[in-house]
């Protein structure tokens, strides 16, 4: 799942003064007041770093299947070919859902309008995940025939979804192996939500780099985004 936030603390370096004597005209080095203080060393401290994010990510999620036909991701019971065809497409779109999350889940759908099954019609239904809503806009072929024995159409979500599992699950697979990453973790997400496709989720996952904080080691930060095929992590630079 495709299924990419990154705070750098500043290593600060400690800046010496020296005080050098000046010469007068004759060259003889002038002698400082008896009263007179050394110069202090000017000292600055390390920006904080960021603290650890609560949920560790030390592994695959159990939940997350293998496979988008699993059993377990589908909507029982199936309407009959002879119910009517909003009712059908209803469930074609939950089991869509968890086909592409492939994490079970509490799904339920409707198309508050029906489904106009006319060439070329636009109709929109929502799908809720676990709480999430996810609108979706289902087009009539432009070939269909009125009385056609099949009605065939394209059903596009208007949003993305983060799953929570599926974002571990994904950290893990993409950082899990590297080996300038340890210490996985994320924010404790909403079992899902729905966000706009490719923008800022404002989630955040993290891993410890030995290159973070200047070199010196630290955490780097992980938006996380919601792609057309699952969650997305951008760096934070």
């Amino acid at each position: 799942m495709h299924y990419t936030k990154k705070i750098i603390g500043l290593a600060a370096v400690g800046i010496l003064a020296v005080g050098c004597g000046s010469e007068d005209s004759s060259g003889t080095a002038a002698t400082p007041a008896a009263d007179s203080k050394p110069d202090t060393v000017k000292e600055t401290t390390a920006a904080p770093q960021a603290a650890p994010l609560p949920v560790t990510v030390d592994g695959p999620q159990k939940d997350v299947l293998d496979s988008s036909s699993d059993g377990q991701l589908k909507v029982l019971p199936k309407p009959e070919n002879s119910a009517p065809f909003t009712e059908r497409v209803e469930h074609k779109l939950q089991e869509q859902v968890l086909g592409r999350v492939k994490v079970p889940g509490k799904t339920s759908a409707e198309c508050p309008d029906g489904v106009t099954q006319k060439a070329g019609a636009v109709s929109t239904c929502n799908v809720t995940y676990e709480g999430a809503v996810i609108p979706y806009e289902v087009k009539i072929s432009d070939s269909y025939k009125e009385g056609s024995f099949m009605t065939f159409y394209n059903a596009k979500p208007l949003k993305g979804l983060i799953v929570a599992k599926v974002v571990y699950n994904q950290l893990f697979e993409q950082y899990g192996s590297r080996s300038d990453a340890t210490k996985l973790a994320c924010e404790e997400f909403p079992a899902a939500t729905a966000v706009d496709f490719d923008a800022d989720s404002g989630l955040t996952c993290q891993y410890w780099s030995k290159y973070g904080n200047q070199g010196d080691g630290g955490y780097e930060t992980l938006r996380v985004k919601a792609g057309n095929y699952g969650p997305s992590f951008e760096q934070v630079r």
